[in-house]
């Protein structure tokens, strides 16, 4: 396992040349929450943001539309994804399903070098907060749990987590209550203790708290839309 911590994971799709540079971009700025769920991504603003063609910034939209990123509405453009209250909590069932059993694999399946990498998307995410940059922290809090289900060496299921876990930060950015909803510092370091002691019945355990406490501190009501500049965020 030598996956960096900066480097962007929840996006499958194979896209090659310009819209590649694109995808990484937008789905950064999604997961950052620099780009909040509902905002309008006008192909024309797009192409003159990243000076490419309407094709090549299409071709990336469509990506990320399959990766349920993007949503295209006909005749009216490309929006960031807005999961529903339904849809919020249907993921975070099917989070509550698969990743406390991933977590006992992963335990069971426990390595240095995937402790160490652990290690580091936890520092990461901590040097994320104290720089005030909580979206950050929510995309390597996300990567955390990913990086679980891959050590689990589950590929189908850690490709199901993946998806899950990229709907999870449009709902976090829809229908938190308090930043600490993008996870607590100590359920990581727990889970990581647990890891350590390969103690798959504790990291199961802590698994499936850790993701009780994240739906309780979600506020599953409707939020408006807010209107944004695509530059300015696309910018930073």
């Amino acid at each position: 396992m030598n996956h960096s911590t900066e480097t962007p994971v929840f996006t499958q799709t194979t896209v090659s040349g310009a819209s590649a540079g694109i995808v990484v971009a937008l789905s950064q700025a999604i997961h950052e929450h620099r780009l909040v769920p509902g905002t309008k991504l006008g192909e024309d603003e797009l192409s003159d943001i990243f000076n490419v063609s309407r094709t090549v910034v299409r071709s990336a939209l469509q990506a990320l539309s399959h990766e349920e990123l993007v949503e295209l509405r006909r005749n009216r453009g490309a929006f960031v994804a807005k999961p529903t209250i339904r849809e919020a909590r249907e993921v975070f069932e099917a989070r509550a399903l698969l990743e406390p059993r991933t977590a006992r694999s992963a335990a069971e399946r426990m390595t240095e070098p995937a402790l160490r990498t652990l290690e580091a998307h936890i520092s990461a995410e901590h040097d994320a907060l104290e720089r005030a940059e909580p979206g950050k922290a929510l995309r390597l809090s996300g990567q955390f749990h990913i990086e679980i289900s891959r050590i689990a060496d589950q590929t189908t299921i850690a490709g199901f987590i993946e998806r899950l876990v990229a709907r999870s930060s449009l709902i976090i950015a829809l229908y938190w209550k308090r930043h600490s909803a993008l996870c607590e510092k100590h359920a990581h370091h727990a889970l990581l203790e647990a890891f350590r002691r390969r103690d798959g019945e504790d990291a199961e355990d802590l698994m499936k708290s850790h993701l009780v406490d994240i739906v309780a501190a979600l506020d599953l009501r409707e939020v408006p839309n807010s209107d944004v500049s695509l530059k300015a965020i696309l910018s930073r």
